[in-house]
């Protein structure tokens, strides 16, 4: 029986402000997982005595199992391709669906925003500027993002791999980094194992760990000193890439600007190249 159906079962049974509790609970999971029943007694205008008999009344041992199972059952288990689905069919019902699936965008712009501290950002960039050389790793849903900002820093500051492990040798990789490398984790829902275990053997390493995820309870948290947070209104990491994007678009301005002079030097370098070779022109000349 999952925590829903547990509270479905009891509901009736559950005192006015117990039944506020459940409610609160249902309708926001992400906030039970994260702070204390003091804390969602009074979001939830009710006691803290009232969410711990609440918990006795789904018959939970107290507050710290409820949490276990929500960060199981109501976090880590939700279908990402279906929030996105769902979120995007009741779009579809709205006039204007183009102006409004950019909107959503926008929004989670404005909230990542507001999860990322200026002093975390500022820190990373410097982080970034001063190391060695730079690992970064996304499979999947984040395998895009993880390829741009390969390319991308590679442009800006040169010493940048992509972690493949479909064909490198990940172990090498991995005895080669030192306390002076850095590594780029870019993970989400549903954390493939791959990319926590890469950054937890790199951490052990020594190596500084800057993580990209959407929960503060995602699994990379344990091995990042770093770590940002990109918002989405639902469990879903397609909606999360505008957002993440746009952070990985600022990281990389910052570094551009931070060691401009390196960034300068390499702009250079490519321009001393016969890019005639490389690039075909998009017009007819005459």
């Amino acid at each position: 029986m999952n925590l829903k159906e547990r509270i479905q079962q009891e509901y009736a049974n559950l005192s006015k402000g117990q039944q506020k509790a459940a409610k609160y609970l249902l309708d926001n999971p992400r906030e039970f997982a994260v702070r204390s029943a003091s804390e969602i007694g009074i979001q939830a205008g009710v006691s803290e005595t009232t969410v711990i008999r609440f918990c006795y009344s789904i018959k939970l041992s107290g507050f710290s199992e409820l949490q276990k199972i929500i960060r199981e059952q109501l976090l880590f288990n939700e279908s990402s391709l279906g929030n996105y689905i769902s979120r995007k069919l009741e779009l579809a019902e709205q006039p204007h669906f183009l102006a409004s699936v950019m909107e959503q965008d926008r929004q989670h712009m404005q909230e990542t925003i507001r999860n990322i501290s200026e002093k975390d950002f500022q820190h990373a960039v410097e982080q970034l500027v001063q190391t060695d050389k730079i690992y970064i790793s996304g499979m999947r849903s984040s395998f895009s993002a993880a390829n741009w900002l390969t390319f991308t820093l590679g442009l800006v500051r040169g010493n940048v791999q992509l972690l493949r492990p479909e064909t490198d040798d990940l172990l090498a990789t991995l005895s080669e980094m030192t306390s002076q490398s850095t590594l780029i984790a870019i993970s989400f829902h549903r954390y493939l194992k791959e990319t926590i275990k890469i950054a937890q053997l790199a951490k052990e390493q020594g190596v500084t760990v800057i993580g990209i995820t959407d929960s503060l309870l995602a699994p990379i948290r344990e091995h990042a000193d770093i770590i940002f947070q990109i918002y989405s209104s639902e469990k879903s990491t397609i909606d999360t890439a505008p957002a993440l994007f746009s952070l990985l678009n600022a990281i990389v301005a910052g570094v551009s600007i931070k060691d401009k002079d390196r960034f300068k030097k390499r702009k250079q370098q490519y321009e001393k190249l016969n890019a005639d070779y490389f690039f075909a022109d998009g017009g007819m000349t005459e």
